[in-house]
């Protein structure tokens, strides 16, 4: 019976993806699926201003790493990794006396808390990766109010809001905004 544990491994930064899908496809193709099942990348789904549009885009939660649930003690399993163009090897392999490196499984608390966190952000809606600081000077994007500029008063984490003291025929008004309406101003 096969051994599964979870590996982390160092890949190029920013070719996370393509090194899944090598992967992916050379798993495929060598017959390896039940020694190496599932290779992850542990991200999230965050909101972007830009221009005007909310867009959507995933987050790595680690950057330039790849978790990889794989049983090493198969023969070609470690080997084939290694090889996979982008991989640069196995986070935290001991030197075994010296010529075969093997890598270090990771603990199962720290295997269900990031695929607990992977889950939890399935659940929830995506979080805004753009935090705001009071005094911050906003324009607003969306709504009644649009086209205005202001500055940052007050800030609601919780409820992902602002309140944005806004000009309005000489006068300073605040408006409370959602943080998808607003935009930073360079």
């Amino acid at each position: 019976m096969s051994e599964l544990k979870w590996y982390v491994v160092r890949a190029v930064s920013g070719q996370e993806r393509k090194v899944k899908v090598y992967l992916d496809n050379e798993i495929i193709r060598m017959g390896l699926t039940d020694y190496i099942p599932q290779v992850l990348i542990p991200s999230e789904k965050v909101y972007e201003m830009r221009n005007g549009k909310k867009r959507v885009r995933e987050k790595n939660f680690f950057p330039g790493y790849v978790l990889i649930s794989a049983d090493i003690n198969h023969g070609e399993v470690q080997h084939t990794i290694n090889n996979i163009l982008g991989v640069i090897g196995f986070l935290g392999s001991n030197d075994a006396g010296g010529s075969s490196k093997v890598p270090v499984s990771l603990r199962q608390g720290e295997v269900n808390r990031i695929l607990g966190k992977v889950e939890e952000v399935d659940e929830f809606e995506a979080k805004l990766d753009t935090p705001f600081i009071i005094g911050e000077t906003v324009k607003v994007m969306d709504g009644p109010f649009s086209g205005f500029t202001g500055a940052v008063e007050e800030i609601f984490e919780e409820r992902k809001k602002l309140n944005v003291m806004v000009k309005i025929f000489g006068r300073n008004t605040p408006v409370e905004l959602n943080y998808v309406q607003v935009e930073k101003t360079e």
